[in-house]
């Protein structure tokens, strides 16, 4: 039996509907604009102060360099096309915009995730094996772990491309949500979507909740291991170095959490708010985590000012 799969020339994306506060939303893209802007400048920040130290070019700072990298294209990917949609009413977007808009999307958050499980890997090996940490956590490893991410998150997100465009929507364009997401799009389905139902119900698993539980046993031999320590202040100066990385996976997780938990009894707009902020704010606030609560980052920062001072002034007194 022939079947025909309809694929419309555009859909629409909802975002607020149906709130007597619409005009207050306004000022929430004014925010994602701002928060935008320090997200770039910030991340673009850490990945330069990575390139220029070379004390930075160890194992660890390869998955920071890429945690940056990584917020830097998702808050591009997502938060200037979120404020076009919403703030200048551009709300028709086409149908393979909208595929190319849901695969950089998903795959720069997914790999948001991915990535604090090789940060945690670090941590771990640090803690536990700290007289083998460099032979444990190298260059190699770490770029095999962040490749094998990659194309972990490229090959699920093609997938979740593939089972969509397999799928009529005939029964509404309306796309429930503020960007191209997984979910409302498959719910949009006319014909049998069971295999992008079954790919949705297991992203989450493989992308989000896999990586948590990855990283909670990851601490919870930590924590075993440091109970071990005789002094104190051994064990709470080797509990510093993980600050910044609980710091990280808390912002990340806690607000899918809230969001994921609550989901039946959170009215949508305050729904999209939660999930829009986890998007980019975990992005705008992990440069300022790093460099306020990583002392090698803040050495680095210092480090550089000091060089280029008294280049500086040598130039200035050679043209006087």
């Amino acid at each position: 039996m022939n079947i025909t799969f309809v694929r419309p020339p555009y859909f629409i994306i909802s975002g607020f509907i149906g709130s007597p506060y619409m005009k207050y939303y306004y000022y929430y893209y004014v925010f994602l604009f701002f928060v935008f802007i320090i997200s770039v400048l910030g991340n673009t920040a850490v990945m330069t102060v990575i390139c220029l130290d070379h004390n930075l070019r160890t194992p660890k700072y390869v998955a920071v360099f890429n945690l940056a990298l990584v917020d830097l294209l998702g808050s591009t990917a997502l938060v200037p096309k979120v404020i076009d949609v919403f703030l200048f009413n551009h709300n028709f977007i086409t149908y393979n915009d909208c595929m190319t808009f849901f695969f950089f999307c998903y795959s720069f958050m997914s790999m948001q995730s991915l990535n604090l499980v090789a940060l945690s890997y670090d941590r771990l090996m640090a803690i536990m094996f700290p007289l083998h940490y460099h032979v444990k956590v190298t260059h190699k490893i770490m770029f095999s772990l962040v490749l094998f991410f990659w194309f972990l998150v490229f090959i699920s997100n093609l997938m979740a491309i593939v089972l969509l465009t397999r799928i009529s929507f005939c029964k509404s364009v309306v796309i429930d949500s503020y960007f191209c997401d997984y979910g409302p799009i498959h719910r949009l389905a006319c014909n049998d979507n069971f295999p992008t139902y079954v790919l949705g119900q297991l992203l989450p698993v493989l992308i989000l909740w896999l990586p948590l539980v990855t990283i909670l046993f990851s601490y919870i031999c930590i924590g075993y291991t440091l109970a071990k320590v005789a002094a104190s202040e051994e064990r709470m100066k080797a509990f510093k170095t993980c600050t910044a990385h609980i710091s990280l996976v808390a912002i990340y997780y806690v607000p899918l959490l809230i969001t994921f938990t609550m989901y039946a009894n959170i009215h949508k707009n305050a729904r999209i708010i939660n999930l829009s902020l986890s998007s980019v704010v975990p992005p705008m606030l992990n440069p300022i985590i790093y460099v306020l609560q990583t002392q090698e980052i803040k050495l680095s920062i210092k480090r550089l000012i000091k060089i280029k001072r008294p280049r500086a002034c040598h130039d200035l007194g050679f043209v006087l």
